[in-house]
């Protein structure tokens, strides 16, 4: 039986899907809270599902609301 698995990009590779912001501007966003939900792995490393960034990116949306 397969699983979905939900793809979990790196902060690395969301960096880059956003223009490539720096990766303070990132952590910057986290501690305001006006980033994507992020998922902290037992080794400290984050990981965002593909599916919040969609999310987050379609609430920033110009009319989205």
């Amino acid at each position: 039986m397969a699983r979905d698995r939900t793809e979990l990009l790196t902060v690395p590779e969301v960096l880059e899907e956003l223009g490539g912001i720096s990766r303070r501007t990132f952590y910057r966003w986290r501690e305001l809270r006006n980033a994507p939900r992020c998922i902290r792995l037992p080794n400290g490393e984050l990981r965002i599902p593909r599916e919040a960034l969609n999310a987050w990116l379609e609430e920033l949306g110009e009319g989205a609301r």
